[in-house]
């Protein structure tokens, strides 16, 4: 049985567009990174501030909290670490509460003084997410803790090989993907408005979206519930599309807030940390994943949790005044992210339809 599922993936289109199409991705990704340094006066790159921290501590307030979600494992849980050791009171929110426990526990063990809190998060649940939402609302008031969250970092995703529905009746990898991401922070930004000092939000993507070559954005695509009546599942593809929407989301949250020109401004930053080891690729038969890891070692792609989250680490503490960028390749780097990314029209109708998605999810509450 084992050996048929390994061949069934050997010889999909999916897997050899996961294999050959991504790696290139990002083989070119760090090519234009390369090329920007060299030949490009449009270079940029933003060394980390610390001073949320200070601030937030001379505004009376405890300190600043950081929200962080797919924090039980990998990138989410390096991001924690990383963040509880610059100050922050980190919120770990994760669908496993037995990893988020052991997660804690390791920090705790490297950082006896870490402040952490977990809560259980399912994105793609709009129940979950409105649960989750009160839960940090009350753990605030009863921790005398200011009523606000400074960051928020979307990391949680997951690749799913078959196609499941959510309670919603949306594809589960686009709803935990791009829909939970969109409907966390929807319902999250008042306490991102009412951070006494400057809030932001930063969007975990991913290079792979430099695979979309276009795409409608209508109910039926985004919530995923078209890829149900494909014969095979397209899971490659809809990765590719949910990190694209999740970069045409940061850059029309972005513009609009630099129009409502918001007392305490919001920032919004995407990021890409790369190729990082973790579970994501758990649903690739395990041969198949270690070869591929092993391939990325080699060509010095493959990146541990501990040093692939300097890019969102980055992005989380960049000065207040950046905005609207894209973090790519650690030390504090931004690239400039596919063109089809930066398509406002698609942005503006993304925007549009998430939104009747989210009062459609939010009627039925």
């Amino acid at each position: 049985m084992a050996l048929i599922e390994v061949l069934h993936f050997v010889w999909s289109v999916e897997f050899w567009r996961m294999g050959v199409c991504w790696t290139l991705s990002l083989i070119m990704a760090y090519a234009r990174l390369l090329a920007q340094r060299f030949f490009s006066r449009q270079s940029k790159s933003y060394a980390r501030c610390s001073t949320m921290v200070d601030t937030m501590k001379n505004s009376a307030a405890k300190k600043p909290v950081c929200v962080i979600t797919g924090a039980t494992s990998g990138l989410g849980a390096a991001a924690a670490a990383e963040l509880a050791r610059n100050g922050f009171c980190v919120v770990l929110a994760g669908r496993s509460s037995h990893l988020l426990s052991k997660t804690i526990s390791e920090i705790r063990l490297q950082n006896k003084a870490a402040d952490l809190k977990a809560f259980h998060l399912d994105l793609s649940s709009f129940g979950s997410i409105l649960k989750f939402k009160a839960a940090l609302q009350q753990w605030l008031l009863d921790s005398d803790f200011h009523c606000s969250i400074q960051i928020l970092i979307n990391n949680a995703g997951i690749l799913a090989t078959s196609y499941r529905c959510t309670s919603e009746g949306y594809d589960q990898m686009m709803g935990t993907n791009y829909i939970g991401a969109f409907t966390l922070t929807k319902v999250l930004q008042p306490l991102l408005e009412n951070s006494p000092i400057p809030s932001r939000i930063v969007n975990v993507s991913s290079f792979t979206h430099w695979n979309v070559s276009g795409i409608r954005v209508d109910k039926e695509t985004v919530s995923g519930m078209s890829f149900s009546k494909l014969k095979c599942y397209p899971y490659s593809h809809i990765y590719e599309y949910s990190k694209l929407f999740l970069l045409l989301f940061s850059y029309e949250l972005h513009r609009q807030f630099l129009i409502m020109q918001k007392p305490h401004q919001i920032s919004v930053i995407a990021v890409d940390p790369g190729v990082v080891k973790t579970n994501i690729m758990q649903e690739i038969p395990s041969c198949l994943s270690e070869t591929a890891f092993l391939v990325l070692r080699v060509l010095g792609l493959l990146q541990s949790p501990e040093v692939g989250v300097s890019s969102i680490v980055d992005a989380a503490l960049s000065p207040p005044e950046v905005t609207g960028s894209y973090y790519f390749g650690g030390s504090g780097r931004t690239l400039k992210s596919s063109k089809l990314s930066y398509d406002k029209n698609l942005a503006k109708e993304l925007w549009k339809t998430s939104c009747e998605l989210f009062l459609d999810a939010e009627r039925k509450f």
